[in-house]
């Protein structure tokens, strides 16, 4: 298996990490009533709860591109540094983003945010060339 495919397989652990975080907090917050329901109410979370459920669509927004990108660069048969260092970084920084995100600091999440998407950029990049 190629180096792209192991870290989709890291990118799935990590996803179920997230929302078991999220459900955590909420079952925290709202309590397991709550969890185990529909949630017709729409209660919003609110404090780490609710930077969980954030964290969780945040990673949503950018993981079906580097799904595509990895499997693009398995199918081409394209894997090189470029698109192996671009994996690692993407995925290395999504798992520093988890404790910025739920402990909300700021910049230096962002920052994080950056450098996972230009693991994105190098995937693509090195799909291109």
């Amino acid at each position: 298996m190629t180096f792209e495919l192991w870290m989709v397989v890291v990118s799935v652990v990590l996803l179920f990490a997230q929302i078991t975080i999220q459900a955590l907090l909420l079952t925290a917050q709202l309590g397991r009533e709550y969890n185990a329901g529909p949630r017709d109410e729409g209660t919003p979370l609110t404090g780490r709860a609710g930077r969980a459920k954030r964290m969780v669509e945040n990673y949503l927004e950018t993981y079906p591109a580097f799904v595509a990108l990895a499997l693009a660069v398995v199918v081409s048969n394209g894997s090189d540094w470029l698109t192996q260092g671009g994996t690692a970084l993407y995925i290395l920084g999504r798992i520093v983003y988890i404790p910025l995100y739920l402990q909300g600091i700021s910049y230096f999440r962002s920052m994080v945010w950056i450098l996972a998407s230009l693991g994105l950029v190098a995937m693509t990049i090195g799909l291109i060339v």
